[in-house]
């Protein structure tokens, strides 16, 4: 992603990314193995431990949308983070700016 050097196009990408936070499904914060006999399992850290749990042959669809909608909203904030720390850098350089119009 590349950061434009205006806050006010900063200020438009961040809130187009705030709009897409909104979650499709519930996300899960884990990732899938595959297990013999098409089952399937998820590890997560759960208490700085690690737990793998069985995944139903029938609910792994179900599972794998999950594990990519937490991803998906693991990308956004990334995003969202370098956007507001762009502002953050370029409010200084903006006040400046503004002082010197006056």
């Amino acid at each position: 992603m590349k950061i434009p050097k205006h806050p006010t196009l900063i200020r438009r990408m961040r809130d187009a990314r705030m709009k897409q936070l909104a979650p499709r499904c519930p996300p899960l914060g884990a990732s899938l193995g595959r297990q013999v006999g098409g089952g399937a399992h998820v590890t997560l850290k759960e208490g700085g431990k690690t737990r793998t749990v069985y995944v139903p042959k029938d609910l792994k669809e179900e599972v794998v949308a999950w594990i990519g909608e937490h991803r998906r909203i693991k990308r956004l904030l990334k995003e969202i983070t370098r956007l507001q720390l762009a502002l953050i850098r370029l409010h200084r350089t903006e006040q400046a700016r503004r002082a010197g119009r006056g």
